[in-house]
């Protein structure tokens, strides 16, 4: 299994409705992806309060990495990146990834 972890630091001028329409779409792309184990979004909730600026993001989980390659190569993928990227703290630097084999 592959685990997908991005964490974003969104423009304060996206509110939390926004965000949500945002992760709503990508909630989305599970259903399209064979092999897609599961998608989880969401705001921080860390007692530790730790998360310098990264208050949103998701989890998604891949069978394998020719799943999260699949992932990447879908159209949706790609428009919800842009997204992202356009709404996220300083473009593509306000957003981290970071892919776990488990």
């Amino acid at each position: 299994m592959i685990r997908h972890i991005v964490l974003i630091k969104f423009q304060d001028t996206l509110g939390e409705q926004d965000i949500a329409a945002i992760f709503a779409e990508l909630h989305e792309i599970k259903d399209k992806i064979p092999d897609v184990l599961s998608i989880t979004a969401g705001k921080s909730e860390s007692p530790e309060q730790i998360e310098r600026g990264y208050m949103h993001g998701f989890v998604a989980d891949f069978k394998d990495w020719d799943t999260l390659q699949a992932y990447q190569d879908h159209e949706d993928h790609k428009k919800l990146g842009t997204k992202l990227v356009a709404n996220a703290v300083g473009g593509l630097d306000g957003i981290l990834v970071f892919d776990l084999a488990c």
